[in-house]
């Protein structure tokens, strides 16, 4: 098993999560990050450490958040390794518990189901 980065967080992008990750497992893109399935080893350590919210164990997942399991497969196969510098975004907390934040993100990094 895996765990897996949902939309929470899309334009938050806190970071903690990097640096309590043991085996450097997440992929960083402009506005979010995305756990690499081939590489977490399911510590949950990332969990305690996401003040988002945005972090799930796959066997966990509420229905709604599913996609998030193709979306950080196929992103970490494309995106550079986040490192302990990941700087969170400036304006991250206004972002904090939205709904909807896929669909603000440009078709090649939105889930499937919601890139046709």
């Amino acid at each position: 098993m895996t765990h897996v980065v949902t939309e929470q967080c899309v334009n938050c992008k806190f970071a903690e999560c990097v640096t309590y990750c043991p085996v450097a497992c997440f992929r960083e893109a402009g506005t979010f990050l995305v756990i690499d399935p081939e590489e977490c080893i399911d510590c949950g350590n990332c969990v305690e450490a996401c003040p988002a919210d945005a972090i799930y164990p796959e066997e966990e997942l509420p229905p709604e958040l599913v996609p998030a399991l193709e979306w950080n497969a196929r992103l970490s196969a494309e995106l550079p390794l986040a490192t302990t510098r990941v700087e969170p975004l400036p304006d991250g907390e206004g972002w904090l518990g939205r709904s909807g934040k896929w669909s603000a993100l440009p078709a090649n990094q939105a889930p499937g189901v919601l890139r046709g």
